[in-house]
């Protein structure tokens, strides 16, 4: 039998204990909360910079031209719910018509359901009838309908916000529209509308006026 019990006369191995120093791994001293917290702040400062970087590219959803488009009253319903109705004829091109936006936007959630909002792009050959009957040969141009489907008003371009508030108001109110007249920028078409039959066809009219020919 053998015996495995050590010589008591022969000494153990000692473990080295004499580590490389560029091996310490000591979390007392490297751990560094300070460090931790800064890294976080600035990933977050990044993820912060990033998401209003494509807010500011991505345009809003109530203000622009096409979410408000969507959002109108059509016009058949306008015409006949006995509400005023500001119609305004546009284009997605129109650079005038993209300025006012944020503004009409507010306009219109201030005054929904006091009265109605149609948009007409000039681009659809749909509306060419209207274009004839309103004589468009500028946008933005708005109509302003008074409660039994009437136009009682026009003004063409770019109008300032208080200009505007002022004509709405009145219109709600049944009262007579300040001064309509063109203020600022508008788009112009190339050839003015003359006064023409409704009944004649869409490809006659469309030779009258093509905006799409035409920048803002």
């Amino acid at each position: 039998m053998t015996n495995d019990t050590p010589n008591p006369t022969t000494p153990l191995p000692v473990p080295n204990t004499n580590l490389d120093p560029n091996l310490e791994t000591n979390l007392g001293t490297n751990f560094n909360p300070k460090k931790i917290t800064n890294i976080l702040i600035a990933l977050a400062a990044i993820v912060l910079s990033v998401s209003l970087f494509f807010a500011l590219r991505t345009p809003n959803n109530t203000s622009s031209l096409a979410a408000q488009a969507e959002m109108a009253t059509p016009i058949e319903v306008a015409l006949t719910n006995g509400k005023p109705t500001l119609m305004e004829f546009y284009a997605d091109w129109c650079t005038s018509c993209q300025a006012m936006a944020g503004d009409l936007a507010e306009l219109k959630e201030e005054y929904k359901g006091q009265m109605n909002f149609v948009m007409l792009n000039v681009d659809n050959g749909k509306w060419l009838p209207e274009m004839v009957t309103y004589k468009v040969d500028g946008i933005p141009l708005f109509v302003f309908l008074n409660e039994e489907g009437r136009a009682i008003a026009q003004s063409l371009g770019e109008q300032p916000r208080s200009i505007l508030t002022a004509q709405l108001e009145a219109l709600v109110a049944a009262q007579p529209l300040p001064k309509t007249n063109p203020v600022g920028k508008t788009s112009e078409l190339e050839t003015a509308l003359e006064a023409a039959p409704v009944s004649k066809t869409q490809a006659q009219l469309q030779k009258v006026i093509d905006p799409r020919t035409h920048g803002s």
